[in-house]
């Protein structure tokens, strides 16, 4: 049965997620967030002391922006990856994008570490704020209304077709790129316009928006040259994304890499899926 849960760094998701916590009953301690003032949760000094005595630990989403330190923005800590799982021995150690050699580091020091990104609830669920946080970004970056304008989606996974349909939605004249045939059957099925990745170059200058959500380069030099030069171009795609950023700039086009955006448009929202994703991890953990 888990009482005690210890928190190390985080945004303001896992700020509003502590609140949660504690007003759902657990005990909670924090270290790396200072900062943030959270009322009625103890602040500890040091990660010894948040660690200690604790039944699960979480950190936060990502794990960290450069590969080497835990995120904090709300501290002036700076907190090694190494020091932290080396100080969760034979600990529990929830988090988000958890690269392998951390993973690995976490198996050579006997700490349960878990990726909360992978839970496919929490997935599902983010893909809905990701969605509307790109909503957002192309509404207030763009002299046009997005009804009536023609708006690419590359990639028609689980952020590909909410955003597809929202922008149905307010009519916008919708295609979506894809490479499987099933997925492409799905587009027309919606009301869309497919377009195959073979074909996708024919048609990068028919659009005023263009979202990509695929991680791995989509977009090069000779691609954004295709594009009409007044076109906004928004990348959704987590590192290293799907745009060439430096052929963007010189070519002086619109382009916008738009990450982690759940924590940035609707944090409080963000933090109830990750309640909510957690309160399923406890069940399965403490059957």
């Amino acid at each position: 049965m888990i009482n005690n849960i210890g928190i190390i760094g985080g945004d303001l998701r896992i700020v509003e997620l502590a609140k949660m916590l504690t007003k759902d009953g657990y005990s909670v301690s924090t270290y790396g967030l200072e900062k943030a003032k959270i009322p009625n949760i103890n602040c500890e000094k040091t990660l010894k002391e948040c660690v200690d005595g604790k039944d699960i630990i979480i950190g936060p989403l990502p794990l960290s922006g450069n590969g080497t330190e835990v995120s904090t923005p709300f501290s002036e800590s700076k907190i090694s990856i190494q020091e932290l799982i080396e100080s969760l021995q034979n600990k529990t150690f929830v988090a988000g994008s958890i690269k392998p050699e951390v993973i690995e580091l976490a198996q050579q020091n006997k700490v349960k570490i878990y990726d909360i990104v992978k839970r496919e609830e929490l997935a599902v669920l983010n893909a809905v704020s990701t969605a509307e946080g790109a909503l957002q970004i192309a509404i207030s970056e763009t002299p046009k209304n997005i009804h009536g304008n023609k708006v690419l989606v590359m990639g028609f996974g689980r952020i590909g077709k909410i955003l597809a349909k929202m922008l149905y939605g307010i009519g916008a004249k919708v295609s979506c790129e894809a490479r499987k045939a099933s997925d492409l059957a799905w587009v027309k099925a919606y009301g869309y316009e497919p377009i195959n990745l073979i074909d996708l170059k024919e048609h990068l200058g028919e659009f005023d928006i263009i979202f990509n959500t695929i991680p791995y380069m989509i977009l090069d030099k000779e691609s954004l040259q295709l594009v009409k030069e007044d076109a906004l171009i928004i990348d959704l795609a987590s590192a290293p994304g799907g745009i060439d950023r430096n052929a963007a700039k010189q070519l002086k086009r619109k382009f916008i890499w738009a990450l982690s955006l759940p924590g940035k448009v609707a944090p409080i929202t963000s933090a109830e899926f990750m309640k909510e994703t957690l309160y399923n991890m406890f069940k399965e953990l403490y059957k």
